[in-house]
């Protein structure tokens, strides 16, 4: 199950991203596109009306020229600073506003990709590797998709303009600002490099500190590193993840500085000549001292363009590539597709020499496992930790493909069936089942695809779950941490199985869904559970042998491979591994002869 590898060079990156983020705000970006033209047009208008006004100046001096020849050009210098000053504030309003839209845009993207992706994945680290340099990407591609605009309309537009004009006026300036300014252009693809490998190198460990950040804040850890005093343990974790994370980035932005260094050296050598070669062409006559002046004091600011090119636009480009060079590889991996149909579940569940190996692992989790569950059928799996047995029900449900064979769910073939249509119809509760931050009502019904909650049935849900939860209503908020309230464990498993109830369904698993909940209870919730699975296919996953007995057939699992299928009686007459694991469980419930 090897993961398809992409490669996005620079420009093929440029090309696939700016599409997607001009999509999410096509109107609003149209129009900072257009102030970045103006932005371009309005500072060589600046050059031209400052020479303008030098001239006027100079012919004043001389007794050439009035008052009011000297007044118009200073006007227009006026107008145009002011419009350029009210057109950057306005350029830069609208990309606040733009990145906001867009990242959120984004983020959307990719987890509607997320979700289209084969759910094995999430087993493989270097896919959460991928996921987390994604995630990092939806942050910077807007604004690397800025930067691409303003190389591809603002910076060519001026340096076109300014260049016709310093070509007008004496050619070799043109050629001087060329030789400053390709060295520095080129020597930015150097870079590209050096940030993929640094975003390659720190996904696993910004990972890694993240999640010891984690066991640090969050609720769900804290009583156990404080009553385990452990919390000294993870921050000394934490720390070190991080000094490793700063001193990669250190490295990197080390060289990134001295790079930068000898760019700014080439700049202001470029700048020196550029202002040299003024000089001479005025003091021989070739231009005038309107020119002269003009120029000079523009040579800042054409300098400041290249800088703010090279460095911040192009520069941050590069720096932000890698991240979003990994959104497009997770953009680019192959989705999990396949027809759409309706199962037909009573047709029941057939598994024919399925194997499942998890991704980046040699050994099979499943092997070589068949099994069918009819219409009006609860299986019961059983085994050891390791067995095999959640991964079984994740590929009976669709979950998973397997790696080899087939499995007809309601008639349907899992392998070439689009997962949302198998899923249609099922139903689960799940050992790590989750606590949502909603309230009571949402938490039973995030399957409900309408509006309006259907309190009777939730009511029914909840009661057939034995959700004991008196003084609660519906519109209770469930998280302490939204100002609500919380429940015990017990109360949060029955309330799981609730959420599995509430949904129609025509095949149901329970996978070991009851850890909270002591054995009697465990039964009740069974035996009711055995009741609501009347037409059904079910499958119970367990631990406890005694809730086993239930079934109309036990399925033994061992080392991925079922070893036996029978009734309970069955498969204590056979005195196999069933057996074995009943007997030693059967100790725990036996009574010592109480002493005279």
């Amino acid at each position: 199950m090897k993961r398809k590898e992409s490669k996005f060079s620079f420009a093929k990156t440029v090309f696939c991203i700016v599409p997607m983020q001009y999509k999410a705000a096509p109107w609003l970006t149209t129009l900072s596109n257009l102030l970045l033209i103006i932005m371009a047009l309005a500072s060589v208008a600046v050059i031209a009306a400052t020479q303008g006004l030098f001239d006027a100046i100079a012919g004043a001096a001389s007794g050439r020229s009035e008052f009011w020849d000297c007044a118009t050009p200073l006007l227009i210098l006026a107008g145009i600073t002011f419009g350029l000053e009210i057109n950057n504030g306005l350029y830069w309003f609208l990309t606040d506003v733009i990145i906001g839209k867009c990242a959120g845009k984004c983020k959307l993207i990719l987890f509607r990709k997320l979700h289209r992706l084969n759910p094995a994945n999430f087993e493989a680290p270097d896919f959460l590797d991928d996921v987390n340099k994604s995630k990092e990407g939806v942050y910077v591609i807007t604004y690397f998709c800025l930067f691409s605009y303003a190389l591809i309309l603002n910076y060519p537009l001026y340096f076109t303009v300014v260049g016709i004009y310093l070509f007008r006026l004496k050619p070799i300036l043109l050629f001087t600002l060329l030789l400053s300014f390709f060295p520095a252009f080129l020597a930015y693809f150097f870079r590209i490099k050096v940030f993929i490998e640094l975003e390659q190198e720190s996904a696993p460990l910004r990972r890694e500190h993240e999640y010891y950040q984690k066991t640090l804040c969050d609720r769900e850890y804290f009583k156990e590193t404080r009553i385990l005093g452990a919390f000294h343990f993870f921050h000394n974790l934490f720390s070190e993840t991080l000094l490793i994370l700063t001193h990669k980035i250190w490295q990197v932005e080390r060289k990134n500085a001295l790079l930068q260094l000898g760019l700014n050296f080439t700049s202001f050598a470029g700048m020196s000549i550029s202002a040299y070669l003024l000089f001479t062409a005025t003091m021989s006559g070739e231009i005038s001292v309107g020119a002269f002046a003009a120029v000079f004091a523009a040579l800042g600011s054409i300098f400041g363009w290249m800088q703010a090119m090279i460095t911040q636009h192009l520069g941050n480009m590069i720096k932000y590539f890698g991240k979003v060079y990994h959104f497009l590889r997770v953009m680019d991996m192959p989705e999990v597709s396949g027809v759409e149909a309706k199962p037909d579940l009573s047709k029941g569940v057939i598994a024919k020499n399925i194997c499942f190996t998890y991704p980046g692992r040699d050994e099979p989790a499943v092997k070589n496992v068949s099994l069918t569950i009819a219409k009006d059928e609860t299986i019961a799996i059983v085994g050891e930790n390791g067995a095999g047995k959640s991964t079984l029900v994740r590929l009976l449900t669709g979950i998973y493909r397997p790696s080899e064979g087939t499995i007809i769910l309601g008639g349907l073939d899992t392998m070439n069936t689009a997962p949302k249509s198998l899923y249609q119809g099922i139903s689960g509760v799940f050992q790590k089942y989750q606590r949502y931050k909603m309230t009571l009502g949402e938490n039973v019904t995030i399957s409900n695809t309408k509006t309006e909650l259907d309190d009777v049935r939730v009511e029914s849900v909840l009661c057939e779950a034995g959700a004991e939860l008196e003084g609660i209503v519906l519109t209770d908020m469930l998280s302490p941490e939204f100002e609500g309230i919380d429940l015990s464990g017990g109360q949060w498993q029955r309330l799981a199985i609730a959420r599995g109830l509430y949904r129609i369904n025509g095949f149901i698993v329970l996978d070991e869904p009851t850890a909270a909940i002591d054995p009697i209870e465990e039964t009740r919730v069974y035996t009711q559970f055995q009741q609501l699975a009347v037409g059904k296919c079910a499958v119970i996953v367990t631990h406890r042998l005694g809730s086993a007995k239930l079934a109309n057939r036990i399925v033994v699992m061992n080392a991925g491979k079922i070893v036996d299928i029978g009734t309970h009686d069955e498969l204590l007459n056979r005195s196999g591994k069933y057996a074995d694991m009943w007997k030693a469980q059967a100790v725990w419930y036996e009574r010592e002869p109480i002493p005279h």
